[in-house]
């Protein structure tokens, strides 16, 4: 079935209709120029042409309830509710099913890193090293396997789970750790990373975390404390998709949010994707909705001044790490510096320096090979600056 919906031009900014024209749109993805929308009940659709006309892809593909979708080089990869993964290597136009060794067909998430393709069940974490050929369970450490959502960043593998928080893998899914410092709520929705930044949607707003998710915030203001589902970013803004209150903008890495739901019939929204210029809108009452991100991206002033740096603690890097990493920090005066590393119950573990510093920015190199998996903390101390920050070491 080809689905072909007008677009038409307004002098109101506004969401336009732009097909499929109905129904519960679960998930988006990019490959080039052709765009893939996987809905709830209806299967696969895909736009070669920036969302003007999309025709139904669903050859081979008898489970027609798609929960997530992603792509790696040509492989196309479509997580369904009850039928586990379909592979298509060909644009959709056949699909075949990819789901040998999966132990649970109710996929819930799926994500691409490196050579590895991960799955998200409602009986944990699954991967695959050959394009889905077959699959292995990586799910040691989740306490909870029920996986809502997948994101990665760099070697780093999060997984939000429904009931008990946020899980972090440094190691391809081998072994994974809780992250939850700050979160006040355990089921997680849908994560993304923004530049140094890790969102987390829940059914209680956004938290964000700007240290590899050591710690957590609420991110609420302008959005408010509502069922958040999907995100896009196009790294100066990220949008946020809620669950009866539309889609939601912040071009200040979420310190505030403003609502952009002209036109938007549906406020329901599912699934957010950003292909060119414009930002695609899966709802579950109004199909897709597109709109030119220059509508919605205004000017922020800045009204923040660039002071002079004065002392100053940095976030160690990399964060996480096993074994070595690297703390840096700023001296205005010459000072005398110490630099020590605790546990969480606050037992000094380690003095890496204890002397005098000239002004300026001096980095030191943590080797934590004798030291056990864990969060710590790490102080710097000087006769006028005290701070204190933490850091997560995964074996």
């Amino acid at each position: 079935m080809l689905l072909i919906i007008s677009l038409f031009t307004s002098s109101f900014p506004q969401w336009q209709t732009n097909g499929p024209s109905s129904g519960f749109v679960s998930s988006f993805a990019i490959s080039g120029s052709n765009i893939f929308a996987g809905t709830w009940l209806n299967g696969v659709f895909l736009s070669t042409n920036n969302g003007a006309s999309w025709a139904a892809v669903n050859s081979g593909l008898t489970m027609p309830y798609i929960a997530a979708l992603t792509i790696n080089g040509a492989n196309i990869f479509a997580g369904t509710s009850g039928g586990g993964v379909y592979l298509s290597t060909d644009n959709g136009t056949s699909w075949t099913s990819a789901s040998n060794g999966l132990t649970n067909m109710y996929v819930r998430a799926l994500a691409v890193s490196g050579t590895n393709i991960f799955v998200g069940t409602q009986k944990g974490i699954f991967r695959s090293t050959n394009n889905g050929t077959n699959w292995i369970d990586v799910s040691t450490g989740l306490t909870n396997t029920y996986v809502y959502a997948l994101a990665v960043n760099g070697t780093s593998i999060f997984a939000g789970t429904n009931g008990d928080g946020i899980f972090i893998s440094t190691n391809n899914g081998t072994n994974w750790m809780a992250i939850n410092s700050g979160l006040t709520i355990s089921s997680c929705l849908a994560l993304i990373v923004n530049k140094t930044n890790i969102f987390a949607a829940t059914s209680s707003g956004i938290f964000r975390s700007t240290n590899m998710g050591v710690d957590w915030i609420a991110a609420n203001t302008g959005i408010g404390e509502t069922d958040v589902y999907a995100f896009a970013s196009n790294d100066k803004n990220i949008f946020a998709g809620t669950w009866g209150r539309g889609v939601f903008i912040s071009a200040n890495d979420g310190a505030n949010w403003v609502a952009v739901n002209d036109g938007l019939p549906s406020l329901s929204v599912y699934a957010l994707t950003i292909s060119g210029s414009n930002i695609f809108a899966g709802t579950t009452g109004g199909g897709v909705l597109m709109r030119p991100l220059s509508e919605m991206i205004a000017e922020i002033n800045d009204e923040k001044t660039n002071k002079k740096v004065s002392f100053a603690l940095e976030q160690n890097y990399p964060n996480p790490f096993n074994p070595n990493t690297t703390i840096s920090y700023y001296v205005p005066e010459s000072s005398d510096v110490i630099l020590s590393i605790y546990d969480q119950l606050g037992r000094k573990i380690t003095e890496l320096f204890n002397g005098e510093r000239p002004a300026g920015r001096h980095s030191i190199k943590w080797n934590a090979g004798n030291t056990s998996s864990g969060v710590y903390l790490y102080e710097l101390k000087t006769d006028k600056y005290k701070a204190v920050k933490k850091l997560l070491l995964m074996k």
